[in-house]
């Protein structure tokens, strides 16, 4: 890393479609931060750059759905997301978004360029098109059955089953979005980018270039998508909500939204440079700068052939040394979906835990999405948080602070000599920032996360094993060297965790009174990282205990996002054939209380009740073992069918049936009157 003289670091642009939500930190924000904060620690020259992606079919459906324009989604869904980044700690040097004028300017000159210099293939074909809706049906517009896997929901751009991106003309069965049609075809030009002209280029830089430093999962997709074959594939699409198409024949045309966002790192360091009075050119197009795209790897394809092959047909700019790219985060077991509102969403974690912004960091760090698909868990993340950050890390800094004040009034003692024990500690202090450094390098930020762990626990065994406040009445010289040694832990600690747990870092930073900290690399050969005679401030807690009641709320939201979904889901059942009224009036269906219940035995659903109908008491078997117990239903006012056909069933003759129907959640629920003075007998009619 010491040749390199700058590194340009870039997060996934995210969408504006919705907020951001715990799968989008997982995957590339917060390891993206880790990376961006401990190079500025190790003393480097950092550009962290990133955006809201603002431009695609999406956005304009979201605007039809909702009635307003595309402009207001944007707007709407920059702000929430821009300020959630900034409360959650993302150190972005520059948050940008995709409909700012110099976007628009960059984006159209690249294209400009392109085809100026015969980069491009023009082709007229037929593209789908909604008659009803007089438009043509680009990505998102078309719904289908996907060529690959058989997903019959797949989007007309990419499958979100199986990842294969695919043209809209790909799919089976197609359906527009918007009618719900199934759509024609019409001739519209287009321009694409030749993609089969840069296969080899690309298997030679990646596959063969990179396979010693690229992560498993990214060469085995690029290398899945250079084994099909590469082909032609569009930058320009036919909608009105985007970048204009900048030359003759475009009218009516934008640019496609992966031709046109990755540019939009390029057109944030821009905004950045003006801003600062820098130049942007170095971090984009000088060889001793490193490139690093951060992303989840539903964006591998675009940021490891797409937009490479982009940047070489343009022939300036610089190649990503690396796409770190993670799997995706599951919640409580199912898949996060935005449209099914399954998510924990970013600005709202915020509200409802406020100050706790490390917790959650470090929770999605420590189960991080590198190497496969992971599931959080509230529980996991109450236990991360109590268990070790609360227990460990915390434990530790408010024993030694603590410690420290009851002794000394907060005063760092003079050390004596060190015995065996400090000087192995010492030791081991000074090699945590090499081996943290080495899992950051490595992309491993879950490994970097339990190294800071381990330090920690370092502190906690040395206490525990020298126990100060056992030898503070018969060695007191003895205690000051103890006490000297955890604080230079303590210290220690407050440098190696502000790329994982900024705020706790400063925090701690504070408690120890040295806000100007200790340099990364120093601590390996600085031997007093914290001096004798330095005031320290007063214990304040790093990290409090998260209690269950507050879990089960978090668990209660999703239990209701559930049902929610269940509800909306539910099929209804058809209308039955139509009966004439002498048909109806048959039926003799009574208001009725259960005085007695138990269970048939040896059935799973059966439930045998006695039934005061008014006009007698009755036996009658229901099938509502599985939702009721039967001391719970004792009381229970229901209606009842009494005129019908007594039926034996597992042995004991039912006398009616009871009226019953369904919850959202799949249980029975009794058809009961709405009145508790309606008496029994009475009918129903």
């Amino acid at each position: 890393m010491s040749n390199t003289k700058r590194y340009t670091i870039t997060a996934a642009l995210p969408y504006t479609n919705g907020p951001v939500h715990i799968g989008h930190l997982a995957g590339v924000y917060v390891p993206a931060d880790i990376y961006a904060r401990y190079l500025r620690n190790t003393g480097n020259d950092v550009l962290y750059v990133c955006g809201s992606d603002e431009h695609g079919v999406p956005i304009t459906l979201k605007a039809k759905k909702e009635g307003v324009t595309p402009q207001d989604i944007v707007d709407k869904y920059h702000a929430i997301i821009k300020k959630s980044f900034s409360e959650f700690g993302i150190s972005f040097d520059n948050y940008s978004r995709t409909s700012a004028k110099v976007h628009h300017d960059t984006a159209s000159e690249f294209f400009k360029k392109l085809y100026d210099e015969g980069k491009f293939i023009e082709e007229s074909s037929e593209q789908l098109y909604d008659a009803e809706a007089n438009q043509f049906l680009a990505d998102r517009f078309v719904i289908g059955t996907c060529p690959k896997c058989g997903n019959e929901e797949s989007y007309g751009d990419q499958c979100e089953s199986c990842g294969t991106s695919h043209n809209a003309t790909d799919l089976i069965n197609p359906k527009s979005a918007i009618t719900g049609n199934v759509p024609t075809t019409k001739v519209t030009k287009h321009w694409y980018l030749p993609l089969d002209k840069y296969e080899k280029w690309l298997r030679e830089w990646i596959v063969e270039g990179h396979k010693n430093d690229w992560k498993t999962n990214v060469l085995g997709q690029v290398k899945s998508w250079l084994d099909d074959g590469l082909k032609p594939r569009a930058v320009t699409r036919d909608l009105d909500w985007g970048i204009p198409v900048p030359v003759e024949g475009g009218e009516g045309k934008v640019l496609y939204v992966w031709f046109d966002a990755p540019i939009g790192y390029i057109s944030s360091t821009k905004e950045w440079a003006a801003r600062e009075g820098k130049d942007w050119e170095p971090y984009w197009k000088d060889k001793d700068t490193k490139l690093v795209h951060f992303i989840g790897k539903d964006n591998i394809v675009f940021h490891c052939i797409i937009f490479p092959a982009m940047l070489k047909a343009e022939g300036s700019y610089i190649l990503p040394e690396n796409v770190p790219a993670n799997e995706f985060l599951n919640l409580e077991g199912n898949k996060i979906s935005t449209s099914k509102n399954w998510a924990v969403w970013l600005h709202e974690y915020l509200e409802d835990f406020p100050g706790k912004q490390d917790v959650l960091r470090y929770a999605l760090t420590a189960n991080a999405p590198e190497t496969k698909d992971n599931d959080f868990t509230w529980k996991d993340f109450q236990a991360r948080n109590n268990n070790e950050l609360v227990a460990i890390f915390g434990n530790f800094i408010n024993r030694v602070v603590v410690l420290t004040n009851k002794y000394y009034e907060g005063i760092i003692p003079e050390p004596n000599e060190f015995s065996d024990v400090d000087n192995e500690t010492l030791e081991r202090l000074q090699k945590f920032p090499s081996i943290i450094s080495s899992s950051i390098e490595r992309y491993r930020f879950r490994e970097a996360s339990q190294e800071l762990m381990n330090l920690a626990r370092l502190g906690n065994k040395y206490l525990a094993d020298e126990e100060p406040w056992k030898l503070i009445k018969t060695n007191p010289e003895r205690v000051k060297t103890i006490m000297y040694v955890a604080l230079q832990i303590a210290a220690g600690l407050s440098v190696v965790a502000e790329p994982f747990l900024p705020f706790s870092a400063e925090k701690l930073k504070g408690i120890l009174n040295i806000s100007e900290g200790v340099a990364w690399d120093a601590i390996e050969t600085t031997p007093e990282l914290i001096a004798a005679n330095h005031t320290i401030g007063k214990a304040e807690l790093l990290f409090a205990k998260i209690e269950d009641s507050e879990i089960q709320v978090q668990l209660d939201k999703l239990e209701a996002t559930k049902l929610a979904n269940e509800a909306e889901n539910k099929v209804v059942e058809p209308q039955k054939e139509t009966i004439e009224f002498d048909d109806f009036t048959k039926l003799d269906m009574r208001v009725g209380t259960i005085i007695e219940a138990v269970k048939v035995p040896k059935t799973k659903k059966l439930l045998q009740l006695k039934v005061d109908v008014g006009i007698d008491t009755r036996t009658i078997v229901s099938g509502i073992a599985e939702s009721f117990k039967p001391e719970d239903i004792i009381g229970q006012k229901v209606t009842v069918l009494v005129n019908l056909a007594p039926r034996k069933l597992r042995g004991v003759e039912s006398q009616g049936m009871i009226l019953m129907t369904d919850t959202p959640d799949g249980k029975l629920a009794f058809v009961e009157p709405g009145n508790d003075s309606v008496k029994n007998g009475e009918q129903v009619s």
